[in-house]
């Protein structure tokens, strides 16, 4: 269905969560644009209103319900839309808010666009509607709490490709979702289904899409993006070599990677001389080997801190940038005494890590980590989230000063920040200077 000049409709979106949803957003976008809708801010009267919604914490899912509620007031009369993890995993909640015509779960969304075009031409009919799949779509039993609404997300291999469109500097590809760990901690298995992947041919076509637009950088996103291949039989490393290979695109990053699935043989490759930058985000979650058992993680502090001396080895050089290393850490996990604690602290102390993306444990219903022992309380965890936030204003602020006259290369962005302009280096330092238009999107020799 395509919009006729007389009739367009106004559609606006709002996204909350990780890269991988503001990917899909922008697909959605992209198609609905295609259908003739008009994209406008959601604080407009719009006619439709794209909310995707995220339920990593507590307040992910009551920001989500908060802002479904918000485009309501906005515009009675729109046609309200709901996807994302928290729609998935909060189905009844949302489809009994007033306004929501539709609520699209994890194995819904190749139909967002075509069904919410149905709805809008008065053909309120659903196509294969989650909550007739057939049991045998389901996932074992007792992969899933009850505390979760409707049925989980498909085992299948089924997988919506997804990349961002909008910025002219870089652009965020999808190629894997979902995740097998069932970390005892987290809902994303639930949320988005077991781990499954993009055809490396897929990604590479919808690379070659973004290199047409002009953007110059990719940074490859997914829920364990390593763990890539598993509904393709193709392996991470043969996805990252033919990205390679892609005309235009000049820069990649690797958005989030598990440390056990960062092998050597794919260091070594990157070491080699590729577009793949020196910058390495990896879930760390805590520096005690304990709650590291205790929560399901694949890995020892050991093993952690042996695979960034290794990258740091193969990577770095004198006179060369540093390698850029982003870690999530999450304080406050059950059980996490003051002595546990000062374990992760020592820990980030000793590997050094360039940023700390610091999260407080949100006690999630339906995950065993809920009903475990010695849940810490709201103000301890404000307190150890504080402690490790200046620990990494400290390590950032080194990691910059180490870097100082070394020779690198910068995406400048395209936004004019009141006459000046910023981008970041290749292993993800930010440099400002006075706006000079003819270097947007442009990649720049500069020294730190």
């Amino acid at each position: 269905m395509r919009m006729g000049a007389d009739n367009v409709k106004k559609i606006a979106f709002l996204t909350l969560g990780c890269k991988l949803n503001y990917a899909e957003t922008s697909t959605y976008e992209r198609g609905f644009k295609e259908a003739g809708l008009e994209v406008v801010p959601w604080t407009a009267k719009a006619d439709v209103y794209l909310v995707n919604t995220c339920s990593v914490t507590a307040t992910s899912d009551a920001k989500s319900r908060n802002l479904v509620r918000k485009v309501h007031r906005v515009n009675p009369d729109a046609v309200v839309i709901v996807t994302g993890c928290s729609a998935q995993l909060r189905r009844t909640d949302y489809e009994s808010i007033p306004g929501v015509a539709r609520v699209f779960g994890c194995n819904e969304k190749s139909l967002v666009v075509p069904e919410t075009l149905g709805i809008l031409a008065g053909r309120p009919d659903k196509v294969a509607p989650e909550n007739t799949l057939p049991p045998s779509a389901r996932k074992r039993e007792g992969s899933r709490s009850d505390d979760f609404q409707g049925p989980p997300c498909l085992d299948g291999g089924m997988v919506f490709p997804a990349w961002s469109s909008g910025e002219r500097t870089r652009s965020f590809l999808k190629v894997q979702d979902g995740c097998n760990n069932y970390c005892k901690y987290c809902t994303v298995p639930y949320a988005r289904g077991e781990s499954r992947n993009v055809p490396v041919a897929e990604c590479v076509a919808n690379a070659r899409r973004i290199a047409a637009l002009g953007v110059k950088e990719i940074v490859l996103t997914g829920v364990n993006t390593g763990d890539f291949g598993r509904t393709t039989g193709e392996s991470f490393l043969d996805l990252l070599k033919a990205l390679n290979d892609v005309d235009g695109i000049e820069r990649y990053r690797i958005s989030s990677i598990e440390p056990n699935l960062l092998t050597e043989e794919i260091v070594d490759w990157i070491a080699s001389g590729t577009k793949f930058q020196p910058h390495f985000h990896i879930p760390l979650q805590t520096g005690s080997d304990e709650l590291l058992q205790a929560m399901g993680r694949h890995y020892t502090t050991d093993f952690f801190a042996s695979k960034l001396d290794y990258i740091r080895k193969a990577m770095e050089a004198p006179g060369k940038p540093l390698v850029f290393f982003g870690i999530d850490v999450m304080v406050g996990l059950p059980g996490e005494t003051e002595e546990l604690f000062a374990q992760t602290v020592s820990f980030l102390e000793r590997v050094r890590p360039s940023f700390i993306h610091v999260f407080p444990y949100s006690r999630r219903p339906g995950t065993p980590a809920a009903n475990m022992p010695g849940q810490q309380s709201e103000a301890v965890k404000k307190e150890r989230v504080a402690v490790l936030e200046g620990l990494c204003e400290r390590l950032h602020a080194e990691f910059v000063q180490a870097n100082r006259g070394i020779r690198e290369k910068v995406l400048f962005e395209s936004t004019d920040r009141q006459g000046f302009m910023e981008g970041y280096t290749g292993n993800y330092i930010r440099i400002r200077r006075p706006w000079e238009a003819s270097l947007c999107g442009k990649i720049v020799d500069v020294t730190i």
